[in-house]
């Protein structure tokens, strides 16, 4: 139930693996991450060179530092990198962290990727951090990010109006989902199991019917 070298930690199952980003994965990232679909819901956007600089900056000094931990999502069916995730609001002492600043490039969605890179996250927290809640929060525009929290079996908190400001000026509201230890057991087997969640690709029972871009920018 350790939380220290967090900065380290690779995640994965037969579907995906995570690893922290790296300096040297910014190739990869550039040929996915001029999606503009990917941004329409993140504070930040990644639309030119100088943006993916600074996102790889930005991740690797906040996974450094301990204040996130950003994940390179890698799809085992073909090596490459897919997308990013992480783990933020640390917080050690109440047992509680944040899921998201998560997205796909399209080729990676509805294929079974989102749900595997949830289960493995999940797993990690509650089985080896010992969290009693894991949270999430999006934009309560984001109608596909919102369904597909509710698919993996996150309950619905409510809406903080007015939590921040959008590129272009909006006053963006933000909604929380959350999981909690003593349900985890009945949503990992009801909303992962049964869907074949972190199976390979291919593999029989596998689905994935979240499309959403990301969860919280």
């Amino acid at each position: 139930m350790s939380w220290d070298g967090l900065a380290d930690l690779e995640l994965g199952n037969d579907r995906v693996a995570l690893r922290r980003v790296r300096v040297t994965d910014i190739e990869a990232f550039s040929q996915i991450v001029y999606e503009p679909e990917i941004w329409s819901y993140f504070v930040q956007r990644i639309e030119t060179a100088d943006d993916l600089h600074a996102f790889l900056e930005t991740a690797i000094r906040d996974t450094l530092t301990g204040t996130r931990i950003v994940f390179a999502v890698i799809d085992r069916s073909s090596g490459r990198i897919v997308g990013s995730t992480a783990y933020g609001n640390l917080a050690p002492a109440d047992r509680r962290l944040e899921i998201g600043w998560s997205w796909l490039y399209e080729g990676a969605r509805r294929t079974g990727v989102n749900r595997a890179v949830k289960l493995a996250l999940l797993d990690h927290a509650f089985d080896e951090l010992g969290c009693e809640r894991v949270e999430f929060k999006t934009d309560v525009l984001n109608t596909g990010a919102r369904a597909g929290l509710a698919g993996i079996g996150a309950h619905e908190e409510g809406v903080l109006r007015s939590f921040n400001v959008m590129p272009g000026g909006r006053r963006r509201d933000v909604v929380y989902y959350s999981i909690l230890r003593d349900a985890w057991p009945t949503v990992r087997k009801e909303r992962f199991e049964a869907t074949g969640a972190g199976l390979a690709a291919g593999t029989a029972g596998a689905t994935d019917t979240d499309g959403a871009t990301g969860t919280d920018g």
